[in-house]
């Protein structure tokens, strides 16, 4: 996908007997999902969504053209995606985790510590995933203390890391 798709949500299998989706949002409000037109998947097909109740895992959904369960189970795993254009503008502290991945990871004095290779989050709260030289990696708590600066525009993080957490 290009840098111009952001990743909103996924498919994480069937719902029911009449095509519905489990659909699982990516959004700050999971029902903002449904608010952005049609969604994409990597392959180029597009789905409306009428969006049904929450449910465990996710929410139900209904996407046009997905009419049984057979075709609903048979898009299990797509990510689906919307055009950056279409996404609301944020606040200068606030971050789509598509503009993170990639970025260069320095500490306080310079010293190179990697570059993000994704942004996780499990509950309580993101981490950044960072791949070292050599392949290893170290997950940095994403908040403001510990990643004082993100510079998009530079292509860089300045994080100040807890001791013992890289050594």
């Amino acid at each position: 996908m290009g840098a111009d798709r952001v990743c909103v949500g996924a498919i994480a299998g069937a719902f029911g007997v009449r095509g519905e989706v489990r659909l699982k949002s990516f959004c700050a409000e999971p029902a903002a999902i449904a608010t952005y037109g049609p969604l994409s998947t990597e392959d180029g097909r597009e789905f409306d969504v009428t969006l049904g109740r929450p449910i465990a895992g996710g929410i139900a959904a209904r996407l046009s053209g997905v009419a049984t369960r057979e075709a609903a189970e048979a898009l299990r795993g797509q990510r689906l995606y919307v055009d950056r254009a279409r996404l609301p503008a944020l606040a200068d502290d606030e971050f789509y985790h598509a503009d993170l991945i990639g970025l260069e990871v320095r500490d306080a004095g310079g010293a190179l510590l990697g570059r993000v290779a994704a942004v996780l989050n499990h509950g309580a709260g993101d981490l950044l995933e960072v791949r070292r030289q050599g392949g290893a990696a170290i997950l940095l708590p994403f908040t403001r203390e510990i990643v004082p600066t993100v510079d998009l525009a530079a292509g860089r993080i300045v994080a100040d890391p807890p001791e013992g957490l890289i050594e």
